[in-house]
């Protein structure tokens, strides 16, 4: 697929980093001649300086032939015009923008082909407060991504001594935990996958378990494989930037808040944006002194979310040794990001990663729904429909052992009665969760969960959903 990325930032260049290493003809659009020669030098990929809003630099850029813009530059404002410009004059398919104000969320009338001609709009503000606050509902869990209408969850915990599946084979499994809706798909020690799962792999402490399961039944699964964290009811965070605002306003209904942001004049705004219950406070998160005074060891959780990294990483460090049990940062740099995940630091959140997956999924070949990147773009889970028939599709109405998937790559779960028969959505659904088995048959319009464990096996997974006249 060609793709034009408008914006060489750290979210244009996690993108550009993800999709060319799929083999994808990219091409990234930038004011700044020098960070398009460092990002040249990195990767194998096609630069051109110049402003994005211009037909002539997007000419140069070869938007004539183009399957796909990816706007990603840091004005609002840029990234539509951008679009518009890549629909009514050069007829682009697929126009995707990054837009920070919630006034434009997608479905906004403004956005149609009438309009600003955006068919997705990404947030990768709003995509880390989403993840986060799954982290906060979840606080055992180190990432929680969910699949079809959230029906399914695939979720990665540390598995700990205590935890009653640690140290048993994964063919025990449903005699310890009966009558709830799981798969492990994937297990990390020290940092490896073990291949070839079955019945006899067993859970050790210090593993990194991947589980596909109904989203009912998390809870009740995070239990038995990791430490049980108490609900984080106090709640520090670092930072009251648009991430750091945006979660407060969602969060603090629910739990007790204190926010704390360096700049003066946005602490004044912060004041006016929230419920005077969310104490807000002018000081550095990495002061000592501060901390101590605000009892940071009476916190469940700390939350660093400021524009600096190494601001983030020392707060948390400061904020674990002084008591707090879990602590969260984001962190733009993925070498910082790999650096102290697991650590001290309970979990790094990289922005550009959260808001990946929205992309990948419009990348995907067959009818993707969703795609989720893991271990930092390493590994994937995508979730697709099955469109065709035996005739027309290789999964189509064929069991699990009967598809020759790559090594490691695992079908996970399986969702039902999301459509009717001829494709449409059902409304009033009664859709059921299967748990993948070797024997168990696919078929038509089923939602279809497949953990990858390395992202150079995605085309062909992709190829299994691919509607064909000529399949056979």
């Amino acid at each position: 697929m060609k793709i034009l990325i408008l914006g060489a930032g750290r979210v244009g260049e996690s993108v550009a980093e993800s999709l060319v290493s799929e083999r994808n003809d990219i091409t990234v659009v930038d004011t700044d001649p020098t960070r398009l020669a460092v990002l040249q030098d990195r990767l194998d990929l096609r630069t051109v300086a110049g402003n994005g809003i211009q037909p002539s630099v997007l000419q140069e850029a070869g938007i004539e032939d183009t399957d796909m813009v990816i706007s990603c530059a840091p004005a609002d404002e840029t990234n539509l015009v951008v679009c518009k410009v890549a629909h009514e004059r050069f007829g682009v398919p697929t126009r995707i923008a990054r837009v920070r104000s919630d006034e434009f969320a997608d479905g906004n009338p403004l956005l149609d082909k009438k309009g600003f001609a955006v068919d997705k709009v990404i947030c990768p503000e709003q995509s880390v407060t989403a993840y986060i606050r799954k982290l906060i509902e979840y606080p055992a869990a180190l990432q929680v991504l969910e699949f079809a209408h959230g029906l399914v969850s695939l979720i990665a915990v540390r598995a700990v001594a205590e935890g009653p599946l640690v140290r048993h084979a994964l063919g025990e499994i449903p005699a310890l935990l009966p009558g709830l809706q799981m798969r492990i798909v994937a297990i990390y020690r020290q940092d490896k996958a073990l291949v070839d799962l079955d019945g006899a792999t067993r859970i050790e402490p210090g593993d990194e378990v991947f589980v596909l399961a109904a989203t009912e039944d998390i809870r009740a699964i995070l239990e038995a494989l990791g430490k049980m964290a108490r609900p984080a009811r106090r709640v520090m965070i670092a930072g009251g930037g648009k991430v750091g605002l945006r979660l407060a306003r969602q969060i603090h209904a629910e739990h007790e808040l204190k926010l704390i942001e360096p700049n003066r004049a946005r602490c004044d705004y912060l004041a006016t944006q929230l419920p005077p219950q969310v104490l807000v406070l002018h000081g550095d998160s990495t002061d000592e002194d501060l901390l101590g005074d605000e009892h940071i060891g009476q916190m469940d959780l700390f939350i660093a979310l400021t524009s600096d990294d190494e601001d983030n990483i020392m707060s948390c460090l400061l904020a674990k040794r002084m008591g707090v049990p879990r602590v969260l940062a984001v962190i733009n740099r993925r070498a910082y990001a790999d650096l102290v995940q697991g650590t001290a630091i309970d979990i790094a959140i990289s922005p550009a990663h959260a808001v990946l997956g929205e992309l990948l999924a419009f990348v995907r070949r067959g009818d993707v729904e969703a795609v989720h990147s893991l271990r930092r773009g390493a590994a994937e889970a995508l979730e697709a429909i099955v469109r065709g028939d035996p005739r027309t599709c290789r999964i189509a109405g064929r069991r699990v052992d009967e598809l020759k998937l790559p090594a490691g790559a695992q079908i996970g779960a399986i969702v039902r009665g999301l459509h009717l028969a001829d494709g449409s959505v059902a409304e009033n659904a009664t859709p059921r969760v299967i748990m993948a088995h070797h024997d168990t048959t696919i078929l038509q319009h089923d939602h279809v969960i497949v953990f990858v464990p390395r992202k150079r096996m995605v085309r062909e997974i992709e190829k299994l959903f691919q509607v064909s006249a000529t399949f056979f």
